[in-house]
């Protein structure tokens, strides 16, 4: 049979749902046809489905090599390496399709949307743009450039893109969130009732009622209208926490015994880990002020941003493979084995992954907010690199998270009392690498950065051993004290925090 009645089947098998089978059959066109280059390709994007991008990644290279240069493989492999979190081989794959035009729509929105990933807003406007000219009529390409234009801060033009987008849907969900969160809402310039209209035609089951909810939630809070804005804002959560298969205790369990592992006995008997001052984590709560210290690190002119990757965990967990043998299986595993690793090549494969490839910059910041769980472990591994935490008021930094929606994270921010729960133990894990690690987290305070906050960016680039530039003063912090509008309804968080000590 042909190579391309083969690879055929494949597909007739992917639509079907065998996607083993798919990948069985891959690896016979593979075996029977090895210069065949899409069937390569193929066997790439089927072990992506499969959720193995290492397998991808070789078997797109595979490609490659039959084929150099062809754009739509090497969207695949950057696509692949994404996957993997190896941010500096993503990024110069990206640098050698970031202009080119695709000719279907398909491919220019999948790079679109690794580019996003890899926080290139500017290459993934461009290609995003080149989706909705070849589609004009797609109601997801108009809204993924209105996401890409928000983030580059061009407001207006997202409104655009999100008007086009609930021209061809109306009852698009995300598109009226993200509507409603571009700009604050006014009497007379609002979507309140456009929003009630939506949740009215949607059946109790839609999903996309969570974000007409915390839609409504928002516009209404800016209304001043708290009662109502809080009422939504408990449905949109309270839905939200049903679909959740998120176990609360497992969470705070794991930062106990993070605590019980890696006391100060442990820190201060370890071998030195890598040498090298590249790195600038930025940790602490979502919504703490990870951002607002990321923007400032990164508009110095030696500094710049990787966004929130998963490599420092992705490496752990390589590292703790090597050092037992077998793979943990769950976080207590995990921490188990941590113990024991070469903190020293942690260290180095991390660097490896992340670091920005044209090595343009001295300096990188991961903002990844829940690298406060690691923070002896990059303290081990990378010693030299400088760990910044953000902090805000325990009651602002609780409203605020649970007023957003997140993507496939912070699962403990639908639930008031988990979400309170969640910040003491946090809390008291960040007390403990005080005490074992004294001077290594330098803390910023979000209040710290209303008003006059050049005190505190000079102890931040001090911290940072980063010289004073002018750019980096021109940010600030907004939205402080907010939850003291809703201070009856989050009375059950603001017991737990006092009960804690953290009221």
């Amino acid at each position: 049979m042909p190579a391309q009645d083969l690879e055929q089947n494949i597909w007739q098998l992917v639509k079907a749902g065998k996607l083993n089978d798919a990948a069985a059959a891959c690896d016979q066109l593979n075996e029977a046809f090895p210069d065949y280059g899409s069937g390569w390709s193929t066997s790439s994007r089927v072990a992506i489905s499969l959720n193995e991008p290492l397998i991808a990644l070789k078997a797109i290279e595979r490609a490659l090599l039959i084929t150099p240069g062809e754009p739509v493989w090497l969207l695949q492999k950057m696509a692949s390496l994404a996957v993997l979190s190896d941010l500096t081989a993503a990024n110069a794959v990206a640098d050698e399709i970031a202009k080119h035009d695709f000719a279907t729509a398909y491919h220019a929105s999948s790079c679109a949307v690794t580019l996003t990933r890899l926080e290139r807003f500017a290459d993934a406007e461009f290609h995003y743009q080149r989706a909705v000219d070849l589609e004009p009529d797609s109601p997801i390409y108009q809204f993924n450039l209105a996401s890409a234009q928000r983030f580059l801060g061009k407001l207006d033009a997202a409104r655009e893109s999100l008007d086009r987008t609930l021209q061809l849907n109306p009852v698009d969900c995300e598109a009226q969130l993200l509507r409603s969160e571009l700009n604050t809402q006014t009497e007379s310039d609002n979507n309140v009732d456009s929003l009630h209209s939506t949740l009215e035609k949607l059946p109790e089951e839609h999903p996309g009622r969570v974000q007409l909810y915390f839609a409504l939630a928002k516009e209404l809070d800016d209304l001043q209208r708290y009662e109502e804005s809080f009422q939504k804002l408990q449905l949109g959560a309270s839905e939200r926490r049903s679909k959740l298969t998120y176990q609360a205790s497992h969470d705070l369990h794991t930062m106990a015994t993070i605590r019980e592992q890696f006391g100060k006995d442990v820190i201060d008997s370890a071998a030195q880990g890598f040498i090298n001052a590249e790195p600038i984590f930025v940790v602490g709560m979502p919504r703490s002020g990870t951002v607002l210290v990321d923007r400032i690190l990164s508009s110095h002119s030696v500094v710049q941003s990787v966004g929130e990757p998963q490599s420092f965990g992705l490496e752990l967990m390589n590292q703790c493979e090597k050092a037992a043998g077998v793979t943990p299986k769950n976080a207590l595993e995990l921490l188990a084995a941590a113990r024991e690793i070469d903190f020293a090549a942690l260290g180095e494969a991390y660097l490896n992954r992340v670091r920005p490839a044209d090595g343009e910059y001295a300096h990188f910041v991961d903002k990844l907010p829940l690298n406060f769980m690691y923070a002896s472990l990059i303290h081990l591994a990378l010693p030299k690199a400088k760990i910044v935490l953000t902090e805000r008021d325990p009651m602002d930094n609780c409203y605020t998270a649970f007023r957003t929606l997140f993507t496939g994270a912070c699962p403990y921010t639908y639930d008031l009392d988990e979400l309170a729960n969640y910040f003491v133990e946090y809390r008291q894990l960040i007390d403990h690498w005080r005490s074992v690690m004294p001077g290594v987290m330098h803390t910023v305070r979000y209040e710290d950065l209303v008003g006059d906050s050049r005190p505190v960016v000079e102890g931040l680039l001090d911290h940072c051993d980063l010289s004073l530039e002018d750019q980096c003063f021109d940010h600030r912090a907004e939205a402080v004290g907010k939850w003291r509008n809703y201070s009856d309804q989050l009375q059950p968080v603001a017991d737990i925090l006092q009960r804690a000590g953290y009221g």
